[in-house]
């Protein structure tokens, strides 16, 4: 299973103050010495942190795979078919929200969204679902031609313990579907240290993306520090 290190907290943290620093560029060099093996950045309509050249230089002057989180608007669109990551991950998107609050409507957008994978798709882009862990939105993506889902982890993952053996219950049965269905699955939002033990229970995980715990950790472990740690913790999945 391989770890996909989130930067755009270190944006956050730039944007507060208006300065060039710290730079999400620095971020990614530092999680690729750390033993990363992927950046996530996710390039928002209101430009809360990351920004349009963030994007370009991620791409071009960092060693590892970029995964794209995104809405499906045409702007951002363009931007990715411009760019090309590795990756695009299509997440829903809120201009009032702190962070995604849920997974894609795919049912409710699906004529929309075929478009869009589609044309990703034709570009070399592997397309991602940040999805819910619902066994008709996975079939929904496979209908769509998205050849990867990332199951939303961030109900579990903020659960109390007493909720949890239900929620997990479900990313499980989801990541079993997906697998059957041929689909490659990823998931993400919310994972912690602490969480992570019952986030392993879940079968066929190629990706954990996990960026907010990391950033805050490695205020106090550095972020090569905090990156360690958590591919440390990560060493016990068994598939």
């Amino acid at each position: 299973m391989k770890l996909g290190v989130n930067i755009d907290h270190v944006a956050t943290l730039r944007q507060a103050r208006g300065t060039v620093y710290p730079d999400p560029l620095d971020a990614a060099i530092h999680c690729a010495r750390a033993g990363a093996h992927g950046i996530t950045a996710h390039l928002r309509e209101d430009r809360r942190h990351i920004q349009d050249d963030d994007i370009y230089r991620l791409k071009e002057l960092q060693p590892l795979p970029l995964n794209l989180e995104m809405a499906n608007v045409e702007s951002i669109v363009g931007i990715a078919l411009s760019v090309k990551p590795a990756e695009v991950c299509l997440v829903p998107e809120k201009r009032q929200e702190l962070t995604t609050e849920g997974g894609l409507d795919v049912l409710g957008q699906f004529d929309q969204m075929k478009d869009t994978v589609s044309c990703l798709s034709e570009a070399g882009i592997e397309v991602s679902m940040f999805i819910d862990p619902d066994i008709e939105t996975i079939v929904a993506c496979k209908d769509l031609g998205a050849p990867t889902v990332e199951l939303h982890t961030g109900a579990y993952c903020d659960a109390g313990p007493n909720d949890r053996a239900v929620l997990i219950e479900r990313l499980i049965k989801a990541a079993d579907h997906a697998h059957e269905l041929g689909l490659k699955v990823n998931a993400g939002h919310g994972i912690t240290m602490e969480t992570l033990g019952g986030i392993l229970c879940i079968p066929h995980l190629d990706t954990l993306n996990i960026g907010h715990s990391i950033i805050c950790r490695s205020v106090f472990l550095g972020l090569e520090g905090a990156v360690h740690e958590m591919l440390a913790g990560m060493q016990e999945y068994a598939g």
